[in-house]
């Protein structure tokens, strides 16, 4: 139980909020003690001390009693050396994973993340219903000039639908016309990350019942309506049974449609549901469950079924019967649940968010931070020709970077160091990053990436500097390591009732075999 206790202390130190009080800066870094021949600055020890809580420092007798539990740590860690524990595979990674973790929580910012999650989460509340209208752009890599002319019809559109029209009709008879260039949508279910961030940001921003500026995103210009805004109702736990249309003829339907009411005849005269889903049910997946489907929100099964079984309001419950494009269904209502909490999603936000083009909202509040500290200024005009060159060549194309190599404009600054057109033209041929087909957002993506790189690499660089307390915390990560495993071996993994008297052995064995001097003076100075 100790060492796992320990363990999870250990991983815990990431999440503690970190400082470095004014009681090192106001002694000299002198040694506290020395264990086995090695030095132990006074630093550490303080650090240590106030961190864990674990000394009175208005105490002599505080102080003392904590020099000797710190040694007797120190003496373990030594054992744990003299072993060549320190040298194994396995510290190595363990310790690398702690250290990454470590420079990790300096090199981001947490609150900003959180606010930045919350926000998408509180989008969820709300499932929108719209239609849109999009207007194109050519298949493939997009150049500036490719947005000239569904940018036009979107305009075009969005005048005709301010004056009255309707959008589903209009949209129906566009896509109609040229579905190689239009695309008309209804759409009953839109929920956070389902849609493409501009469009997202876009539609959770527009008003209900109004007609959307035209809203660019990769695929091109939508123009777009809410319908309705609704509470999200969490989720719902039933129990189906299908009759599946054998094929699309009205003869299959009709057959299907005899079966099912006859499984219904039967709910209703007190059959057991489960034991008919087992029999009747075309549905492999659910029907060895006695039907039983795993929990779902909206937008995550056909509109009929979905709206039927979120319909139901008591467990136990039956629908009528139900046409989908599968065939007829039965559904009985298990249990409703409502929506998780943030606290609960937000482990999936954060993976979602950090893998995707939202990663720029998620760490905006620390690159934001890294560009201030670093005296970020930034040149339009520079950039702007860059942008320019992209209505002619796509960003990746070798043809982009023989030309941008040429263009010596500063595009930028970061502490007073120049940063060239052409500098960041080579990046972005070296590092091709983005996955954004419409060639200004492939090279905006890659220019926010290039600047959060450079500051990161110079913050990672400054890491001991900017932060006193790094280099000790990575010192108690790696001495608890090691403490963990040779505590493991000498005590914890034997028996419980012979653990004090080996634990009072061993400290005896390794008082006696590595030697100890403790700074009294350096000590004594630290009462208050």
């Amino acid at each position: 139980m100790k060492g796992k206790i320990l363990r999870k202390n250990i991983v815990l130190l990431l999440c503690l909020c970190l400082f470095f009080t004014g009681k090192a800066k106001n002694l000299p870094d002198s040694v506290i003690m020395t264990v086995a021949g090695k030095e132990v600055p006074l630093s550490e020890f303080i650090f240590i001390a106030q961190k864990n809580g674990e000394a009175d420092f208005s105490s002599m007798k505080s102080l003392e009693e904590y020099a000797e539990l710190f040694t007797n740590f120190k003496l373990k860690v030594a054992d744990a050396e003299a072993k060549g524990l320190d040298k194994t595979r396995a510290f190595s990674s363990e310790l690398a994973m702690y250290k990454g973790q470590l420079i990790g929580s300096y090199l981001s910012d947490k609150e900003g993340e959180d606010k930045a999650m919350r926000l998408i989460y509180d989008r969820g509340n709300e499932v929108l219903e719209l239609s849109y209208i999009l207007f194109k752009m050519p298949p493939g890599q997009a150049l500036l000039n490719d947005t000239i002319a569904p940018y036009q019809s979107a305009i075009a559109v969005c005048d005709r639908l301010r004056k009255g029209e309707n959008l589903d009709v209009l949209g129906k008879q566009l896509a109609g016309e040229n579905p190689a260039a239009v695309q008309y949508e209804y759409v009953p279910v839109l929920l956070p990350l389902t849609a493409s961030k501009a469009l997202e940001n876009g539609l959770y921003s527009l008003p209900t019942g109004e007609i959307s500026a035209p809203i660019r995103t990769g695929r091109g210009y939508y123009v777009a309506q809410i319908h309705k805004r609704v509470p999200n109702p969490g989720k719902v736990r039933v129990a189906h049974i299908l009759v599946a249309f054998q094929d699309t003829t009205e003869q299959a339907k009709a057959e299907a449609l005899v079966k099912i009411q006859g499984v219904y005849e039967k709910l209703q005269g007190g059959a057991d549901f489960a034991t008919l889903a087992k029999e009747y049910s075309d549905d492999p997946g659910s029907k060895i469950n006695g039907g039983e489907l795993k929990a779902f929100g909206p937008g995550e099964m056909v509109l009929p079924f979905e709206k039927a079984s979120f319909a139901l309001q008591t467990p136990g419950e039956l629908s009528g019967l139900i046409e989908s494009r599968f065939g007829y269904h039965i559904i009985k209502l298990i249990e409703k649940q409502p929506r998780p909490s943030y606290e609960s999603e937000k482990r999936g936000l954060m993976e979602v968010m950090s893998k995707g083009e939202y990663n720029f909202e998620l760490y905006q509040a620390f690159d934001d931070r890294m560009r201030q500290a670093y005296s970020f200024v930034f040149y339009p005009e520079a950039y702007q020709e860059l942008v320019a060159l992209t209505g002619e060549y796509f960003p990746a194309d070798p043809q982009f970077y023989e030309k941008a190599k040429e263009m010596h404009k500063t595009l930028f600054t970061l502490e007073d160091e120049k940063f060239a057109q052409g500098e960041f033209a080579y990046y972005m041929a070296t590092q091709p990053f983005s996955t954004k087909t419409y060639g200004p957002d492939f090279m905006q993506e890659i220019f926010d990436l290039f600047i959060r790189e450079l500051t990161t690499n110079a913050e990672r660089a400054k890491i001991e500097e900017k932060y006193p307390e790094y280099k000790f915390l990575l010192q108690e990560y790696r001495d608890g390591i090691l403490l963990f495993e040779i505590s493991n071996d000498k005590v914890w993994s034997k028996p419980v009732e012979e653990q004090p008297a080996l634990e009072a052995a061993w400290l005896k064995e390794l008082k006696q075999k590595y030697p100890v001097v403790i700074n009294k003076k350096a000590l004594k100075r630290l009462k208050n």
